[in-house]
């Protein structure tokens, strides 16, 4: 119960985010962010139909699509998320009739990504989607065995390829595409955050001078993988250490000293969960 509550207050709150994404910079300024929303703008701006509307409406489709594609039980979570945010942004735009937070559009596609991304992110959280592309996306995946990404961006890249014929503008698609870009990394961030920790590979002769080196002057522990060569079949320990991302330079340093013939490969991490690192809160 009390994850439900949280899953929907994450659900309201990003939607609100995603209103005032629309209301204060997309709509006023007819930036085509992609998604069955970008298509309610090209409406909106020549018929002046509700964005929120149009945008239950188009969907309608979509869902019963999802649904018969993807099954029942994909439905009801799409269809909560896209009815509280659909509303939300005709009350932002129709009933409150926000004013554009400027009149210079490329600050609105910035912003108005930036919002956007998070207002998603939100609503991802909430383990909700707003329907459109992402139900399109996963559809095309089932159908053709393209990735839900790629499937995304084809129909996102034409809807908003499709904006700079209907306004007869080369920038309208241009302001779109950014957009786009800024929503999507502000979701990553939103649903994974800041990269915090750092996990090395470490592929070296001399692994014990370097498992000292991380016991004793860093204060870190790890783990000997073992693994095997490809090119002379010789057999390996390899050192796992997970990290802060300011002991990095260190670490790097350190070990190029011990071995310079050292090979080392480092990724960002976004969740530790034990002894000595923080656990995020969702």
């Amino acid at each position: 119960m009390k994850g439900e509550a949280r899953n929907f207050l994450f659900i309201i709150t990003g939607s609100v985010v995603l209103a005032l994404a629309y209301g204060l910079f997309l709509i006023p300024h007819h930036i085509v962010p992609g998604g069955v929303s970008g298509i309610a703008i090209i409406l909106n701006y020549f018929f002046s139909f509700p964005v929120g509307l149009t945008s239950i409406v188009l969907n309608i489709p979509v869902l019963y699509l999802g649904v018969k594609v993807l099954g029942k039980g994909y439905g009801a979570r799409t269809i909560l998320g896209m009815l509280i945010l659909n509303f939300a942004i005709d009350f932002a735009h129709e009933v409150l009739r926000l004013p554009s937070a400027t009149s210079n559009p490329l600050l609105a596609s910035i912003y108005g990504g930036l919002l956007l991304g998070v207002g998603l992110g939100l609503v991802f959280k909430g383990r909700a989607s707003t329907g459109g592309t992402d139900v399109i996306g996963q559809v095309l995946n089932r159908w053709t065995g393209i990735s839900v990404g790629v499937g995304i961006f084809l129909v996102d890249f034409f809807i908003i390829s499709a904006s700079g014929i209907t306004f007869r503008s080369l920038e309208a698609p241009l302001f779109g595409y950014l957009t786009l870009f800024l929503s999507s990394k502000t979701i990553d961030f939103v649903l994974e955050g800041w990269s915090y920790a750092k996990l090395a590979l470490i592929i070296t002769e001399k692994e014990e001078e370097v498992k000292e080196f991380i016991l004793k002057e860093m204060n870190r522990s790890g783990t000997f993988l073992h693994g095997e060569t490809f090119y002379l079949g010789k057999t390996r320990r390899v050192i796992m250490t997970v990290i802060s991302r300011k002991e990095f330079p260190i670490l790097r340093q350190e070990v190029k000293k011990i071995d310079p013939e050292a090979f080392m490969i480092v990724t960002d991490v976004y969740e530790v969960v034990g002894r000595g690192f923080r656990t995020r809160s969702l």
